[in-house]
């Protein structure tokens, strides 16, 4: 599974982008749960933000859903976190 998170917006308004590959990994069953949770019933237009605040587009394998800050569920706060810190 092919999991890449972009953010965007803040307040100097610089764009991140990583993404995980989950193959080969040995939590990849934790990484497909979280993504499976992350991307149900999420936004597939991008929400409106917060002045400042981060927008997020991600994509689970092809399949792209968007949320902004504040309104993140936990799941994509865990994923984007996780994503962002030990992606590429």
């Amino acid at each position: 599974m092919r999991i890449q998170v972009t953010r965007t917006g803040g307040f100097a308004g610089v764009e991140r982008h990583a993404e995980v590959d989950t193959r080969g990994r040995p939590d990849a069953r934790e990484w497909h749960a979280l993504a499976a949770r992350a991307v149900e019933g999420a936004r597939t237009t991008p929400p409106a933000g917060v002045p400042d605040g981060f927008g997020y587009r991600i994509t689970v394998d092809g399949r792209t859903v968007h949320a902004a800050e504040p309104r993140l569920t936990e799941a994509q706060r865990e994923l984007v976190r996780r994503v962002l810190k030990e992606g590429s």
